[in-house]
């Protein structure tokens, strides 16, 4: 199965396209042969070129007809336009990572499916994802374009700390300084390795009951957020303290990182999974987050370089702890 990829080096793609490989598939990657901590497959055929750039795509592209596209950098719905055009008639199978932020938001039912309605009003990252589906889906209803819509949630490797400022957190914890946790900390919420994503993502490549549809890819590992704080810390061998700071509270200090917290992670969020293992038998995420906690801080200790504080996000959680650490002291709030 000839495969192209549009990107390959991000968080989740790096692990479908190892995965790829190591299931057979014939796996070329479209990218600006930019330096990356995740390096492809030796197996991967490289085309130097930039989807960004219509021009130097079809330059790197040349002829080639694949089985399936994916691509993992279409945010706006002109990324999709060009890729209608682009890959129109040339492949079997396009599929489209869009992202379960763009489901209902606050969720009204829990477990999620695949048919919970898809509103965002908190977050413009959502809303383009949304707007780029209604492209696939009309491009499909009207000429038949091959799309597949893949959503996943809130999916990490060992790079990737799940809370705002990426180390900047740990480092906090591993300083004795309290961390941030929106809400009280016990909305519920699923983190999936990428690797798992992978396991769930590559089957559906080529597979000819996923034309036309939608599926997204969790773990199904539910944790309040307190429990991912926990778990961070007792990785990194200290307990964190934490400080609980109103999600709106934190949306007025900061509009980005709120956006980020009312257009997603400050609501529960469980997903029922069945649909996709009605095409891929047997699916199960296997890595539970203590493990992938683990990872993530031997990945950071390694190379002290890589411990990289956000100065901004270290102020705001200065400032931010300054207002609401009167909380500690209440019975129950830990």
């Amino acid at each position: 199965m000839k495969v192209l990829f549009i990107g390959g080096s991000g968080i989740i793609s790096s692990a479908c396209a190892r995965l790829a490989v190591d299931t057979g598939a014939d796996l070329h990657v479209l990218n600006r042969g930019q330096t990356t901590i995740r390096p492809l497959p030796p197996e991967v055929t490289e085309l130097r070129g930039d989807i960004r750039d219509p021009a130097s795509a079809r330059e790197a592209l040349g002829g080639r007809e694949f089985d399936v596209v994916v691509d993992w950098v279409a945010y706006r719905p002109g990324h999709v336009r060009t890729d209608i055009e682009l890959f129109g008639g040339r492949t079997g199978q396009y599929v489209f990572i869009s992202s379960a932020s763009a489901y209902q938001t606050p969720p009204e039912r829990l477990p999620i499916v695949e048919s919970t309605p898809l509103r965002n009003p908190y977050w413009q990252y959502s809303r383009d994802k949304i707007a780029c589906e209604d492209l696939l889906v009309a491009a499909y209803r009207n000429d038949g374009f091959p799309v597949t819509i893949v959503r996943p949630s809130h999916t990490y490797d060992r790079t990737a700390v799940p809370f705002e400022g990426g180390w900047t957190t740990l480092g906090r914890m591993r300083h004795g300084k309290e961390i941030v946790v929106h809400g009280d900390g016990t909305s519920l919420w699923t983190l999936t390795h990428h690797t798992d994503f992978a396991r769930g993502f590559v089957p559906l490549l080529g597979h000819p009951r996923t034309i036309g549809d939608t599926f997204h890819i969790t773990s199904e590992e539910v944790l309040t957020w307190n429990q991912i704080a926990r778990t961070l810390g007792a990785a990194a061998g200290v307990e964190p303290r934490i400080v609980h700071v109103p999600s709106d509270a934190i949306a007025a200090a900061d509009p980005d990182w709120g956006a980020h917290l009312l257009g997603d992670l400050a609501h529960s969020a469980l997903y029922d999974n069945a649909k996709l293992r009605g095409v891929v038998p047997g699916f199960a995420a296997t890595v539970p987050f203590e493990q992938g906690a683990r990872e993530i801080v031997e990945w950071h200790d390694e190379d002290p370089s890589r411990q990289r504080v956000d100065g901004r996000i270290d102020a705001l959680m200065d400032r931010l702890v300054s207002t609401y650490r009167r909380g500690l002291a209440e019975p129950g709030r830990q």
